[in-house]
């Protein structure tokens, strides 16, 4: 077993390498309409092509707005050279229908899509813009997990609103005779008296009850891990892309004291967002240092689960990722990631991480790059 589930890692790692090297299959239909009796071969030729560009219009499609963006500026560059994009080219099924004239095909096509990024990255503006001209950028990004998470007892608060009536009502009368006799040297007398009374009273009281609960949100604080693996993937991933990357530990002294990689990091360690202080010092320390880009974001990893089809060790990462320009006194976000989860698998929780970072790394980085190349950003 131990055996199998190192044969099915390496074929993991395998798959890993074929998706940096970047070929990619996609699928495309297309659909053309004959003049003669039949379908001519040119016609099958202009059909199938058409499905190619389909199936590149696919991928672009699927990859987002900002790579299909940049696909639009270099369509017509692929289909002058089409065979430099597309490896191979296989028909999955044709319909020809003479009644209506019309060739149907559909094609699968391995596309060679580090030629086409290579392709965008020479037409857009950072790469046409001389060495002078190029913008310099700054990133700061951190892997971590959540080390410790405080929750709070909800707050109770009870209310008790009681009222009381009270109505009475009493009745007394009293009544009594007198009277005296004389008989010879003597007076006798005789008194007699009688009394009643009546009293009642009637008592309601009614009571309401009320209150609230307050709940408060638990509070989390992160550990982060080593980065500098990280940093070897975003500052390859901006620099192919043409940008002046520079890291932000050689940055940090020419800020005049404003920028801190510690003071980010201490953020980001207890919560998910930087403090408005910390975010206006990176700015006033950027345009200190002659920097009109900063790149910060997060990469947060999640704790390790078995992956139910490999039975490996799977865990997952969530990125969110931001690039502000702070050339002006407001700055202003010019492209943003996120939240996005990738999964890594592996033998163990140490390889699977360390892939799905790779990931994430890697495909937020490429998407940063790309909306920065389609605002035509140098």
């Amino acid at each position: 077993m131990q055996i199998a589930r190192s044969l099915m890692a390496v074929f993991l790692a395998c798959f890993a390498v074929a998706s940096v090297a970047q070929v990619q299959q996609a699928r495309g239909k297309a659909s053309v309409t004959y003049q003669g009796r039949s379908v001519s071969a040119d016609d099958k030729a202009k059909a199938t092509q058409a499905a190619q560009l389909k199936a590149i219009d696919f991928y672009y499609a699927e990859a987002g707005e900002s790579e299909s963006e940049n696909f639009d500026v270099v369509r017509e560059k692929i289909l002058a050279n089409p065979d430099r994009y597309i490896l191979e080219s296989t028909v999955l099924g044709e319909e020809d229908t003479p009644d209506k004239r019309q060739y149907t095909v559909a094609v699968r096509v391995s596309l060679n899509v580090a030629n086409l990024r290579n392709l965008v990255k020479s037409n857009s503006a950072v790469a046409k813009a001389g060495a002078a001209e190029k913008s310099q950028l700054v990133f700061v990004f951190v892997s971590r997990e959540v080390a410790s998470v405080k929750s709070f007892d909800d707050r109770v608060y009870k209310r008790v609103d009681q009222n009381v009536s009270v109505n009475a009502r009493g009745v007394s009368t009293a009544k009594g005779t007198e009277g005296e006799s004389i008989r010879g040297n003597q007076i006798s007398t005789n008194e007699s008296t009688s009394a009643t009374a009546d009293f009642s009273a009637n008592r309601s009281r009614s009571i309401e009850t009320g209150g609230s609960t307050v709940t408060r949100a638990s509070e989390a604080t992160y550990r982060l891990y080593p980065s500098a693996n990280l940093n070897v993937v975003f500052t390859g991933m901006f620099a192919r892309a043409g940008f002046e990357v520079i890291e932000a530990g050689m940055a940090e002294p020419a800020t005049g004291g404003r920028f801190s990689v510690a003071k980010v990091e201490e953020d980001y360690q207890t919560g998910n967002d930087l403090k408005s202080a910390t975010l206006q010092s990176i700015a006033a320390g950027m345009r200190t240092a002659g920097v009109p880009y900063v790149a910060l974001g997060t990469l947060d990893v999640a704790p390790a689960g078995k992956d139910p089809v490999t039975g490996l060790v799977r865990v997952g990462v969530t990125v969110n990722a931001k690039v502000y320009n702070v050339s002006k006194a407001i700055p202003s976000t010019q492209a943003a990631v996120g939240p996005v989860q990738y999964a890594g698998v592996g033998p163990d929780e140490s390889t699977a991480r360390g892939s799905a970072l790779t990931q994430a790394a890697n495909n937020a980085a490429r998407e940063l790059t790309s909306q920065l190349t389609a605002k035509g950003i140098q």
